[in-house]
């Protein structure tokens, strides 16, 4: 283990951390079960957990939760033992990423629950984060399995794909999911009868994995390469939404390029951390506005 941990009074310390900004990680469009708190930390959910996150110092503190948890979920959940260090000084090379790094340069990629960033995605299609996040949300409280309380709110872990198979389309609309609900209910029985096995699909290459998630309705190319990137260990995964249209197209390419040559050249320039440049590259141009205009 790379870093020294040790729990203290329902918190575990983590001595030393580098390449770890909470803001940055949990606001660059990976998840959508983390808030921020007033003192500057995150609180979320995740693998039917409820912690928070502080970043002190050079030590990160996680609260409500043990050493236990820590080496047999979070810390493999907040990558801990990749260097990003490493991956980095190798993307820096390119003068483009080399400014967004140093703009996002506490992110990391989350390894997520392949079930829950499934639907997550697939409500995130022509969306907005404050509403996926109340319709995952939503979802969780009315379908999920009850937590428990941390300061004073009621959590809830994300449904399992049996329970939401057994709901009609118009019950998962009222949870807000709009057009999005029977893309849930088609994916929920899919998965809950092993149609597709979706624990299995990492286990593939990143172009099979990538068929077998677009034959879930409401995936797409961006859809699955996030699925992929976020929960599948595929860091050569590129997503492409707008805002990574407009950097590609702003920095490198020229305007209106198809997205399958924004996506292959992403793949050759930046070859096995095209994921890692991809979110960089996404943080950057969405929180600076980059891409709007013309060159």
């Amino acid at each position: 283990m790379k870093y020294n941990a040790y729990e203290n009074n329902g918190k575990v310390i983590i001595e030393g951390v580098k390449d770890f900004e909470p803001k940055h990680i949990f606001e660059c469009g990976q998840c959508f079960r983390w808030n921020e708190e007033s003192d500057g930390s995150f609180t979320g959910v995740a693998y039917n957990r409820v912690i928070n996150v502080k970043k002190e110092g050079n030590d990160v503190i996680l609260s409500n939760t043990n050493i236990e948890d820590f080496k047999n979920i979070w810390y493999n959940y907040f990558d801990l033992d990749t260097d990003y260090g490493e991956i980095k000084k190798e993307l820096a090379k390119d003068s483009v990423l080399k400014e967004a790094i140093k703009f996002g340069h506490g992110i990391r990629i989350l390894k997520q629950d392949e079930w829950e960033i499934l639907i997550s995605f697939i409500i995130s299609a022509n969306n907005r984060i404050p509403m996926i996040k109340r319709a995952i949300d939503i979802l969780s409280e009315r379908y999920g399995e009850y937590i428990g309380e941390y300061n004073g709110k009621k959590y809830y872990g994300f449904p399992e794909p049996g329970k939401l198979k057994k709901l009609t389309v118009e019950e998962v609309e009222d949870c807000k999911t709009g057009f999005r609900a029977k893309y849930i209910v088609s994916a929920s029985a899919r998965v809950s009868e092993n149609e597709i096995e979706i624990y299995n699909l990492k286990n593939l290459s990143t172009e099979d994995a990538r068929t077998q998630l677009m034959l879930f309705a409401g995936v797409g190319p961006k859809v699955s390469d996030c699925i992929m990137l976020f929960s599948m260990d595929k860091q050569d995964a590129f997503p492409i939404d707008i805002w990574v249209k407009r950097i590609m197209e702003y920095f490198y390419l020229d305007e209106e390029t198809k997205l399958k040559a924004i996506q292959e050249y992403a793949q050759d320039k930046f070859g096995k951390y095209a994921g890692y440049a991809q979110q960089y590259l996404f943080y950057y141009a969405r929180e600076l506005g980059i891409g709007k205009g013309k060159k």
